[in-house]
C-alpha cells in the first residue's frame, strides 16, 4: 500500500517522529560530538488528523525513499 491515511484519504503530508542519539563529549568548557546514530523511525502520523499510521505497511518503495530523505534506518 502507498502511504495513504485510511481515516481522511491525505496522500501527502505526514508527520514522521525520528530518534537520534548523541555521544558528547565534555573537556574543560568544550563539547564535542564523538558518536551519533542515524535517525530511527519511531511514528507516523497523517498530518492533517494525526491518525496514527503503519509504517510497516507502507509499500516498500515509498517506505525505502521516506528513510533515504530522513538519512533513517
Amino acid at each position: 500500500m502507498a502511504l495513504k491515511c485510511p481515516s481522511c484519504g491525505n496522500d501527502r503530508n505526514f508527520l514522521v517522529k525520528t530518534l537520534q542519539m548523541h555521544v558528547v563529549h565534555l573537556e574543560d568548557s568544550r563539547v564535542e560530538v564523538s558518536e551519533e546514530s542515524r535517525p530511527a523511525v519511531l511514528e507516523v502520523l497523517c498530518d492533517e488528523c494525526e491518525t496514527a499510521m503503519n509504517f510497516d505497511d507502507v509499500d516498500d518503495a515509498v517506505r525505502r525513499e521516506v528513510l533515504l530523505t530522513l538519512g533513517a534506518r
